[in-house]
């Protein structure tokens, strides 16, 4: 049950990056901001109901911390970003991909 719960939370923390690099990109409060904060917890409640792990207090600590590391972790690549190339867009894959072909 602990190593599904772990393997979740790193399943959690991965695809909220994409939307963490979003979020940084857009103003604070906006439609976009509020969108790339909360289509991640629609995946999260699907994925708990989905392998039944349950909605048990401790599960929260590893879901909500996943949650916020991959979304801070999106913000850390966006400004890394930032840094190295010219153009940066509000999409992670597609400026990873034209920063590849300009370095």
């Amino acid at each position: 049950m602990i190593r599904l719960l772990i393997y979740e939370s790193i399943l959690v923390l991965l695809f909220n990056v994409p939307f963490g690099y979003w979020r940084i990109h857009v103003k604070k409060y906006a439609l976009q901001w509020i969108l790339a904060v909360h289509i991640p917890v629609l995946f999260i409640i699907s994925l708990r109901l989905l392998t039944n792990i349950g909605f048990s207090w401790y599960s929260y600590i590893f879901m909500v911390s996943a949650f916020f590391l991959g979304q801070k972790l999106g913000g850390y690549i966006h400004n890394y970003m930032i840094r190295i190339c010219d153009k940066i867009t509000s999409c992670m894959f597609m400026d990873m991909i034209r920063c590849s072909k300009n370095h």
